[in-house]
């Protein structure tokens, strides 16, 4: 779990091996993350779609969905806003 900024709710991450490099994903805060169907544990082979990020100094993702399968983890819409901005004040 991270916390990026003061005052926003804890965030989940994931550390993300390819065949080039492994990466940090950022995917939403946790209390939105908990509440999804989608469970996706240590070795489980994913897709990330989204946006590539430098956080304190190494290149990171922010993830807009994440494929398991058939399961897809909606973290944000086509215009990069949080699906969860006004879900649930945090």
């Amino acid at each position: 779990m991270i916390t990026p900024m003061k005052g926003m709710s804890q965030g989940v991450h994931l550390t993300l091996k390819t065949y080039k490099e492994i990466i940090s994903v950022h995917l939403g805060p946790w209390w939105y993350i908990e509440n999804r169907d989608i469970r996706i544990e240590p070795k489980d082979k994913i897709e990330v779609a989204g946006s590539r990020i430098t956080y304190q100094g190494k290149p990171a993702i922010i993830a807009a969905n994440v494929k398991k399968g058939d399961e897809v983890l909606k973290l944000r819409d086509e215009n990069g806003l949080p699906v969860w901005a006004g879900w649930r004040k945090s």
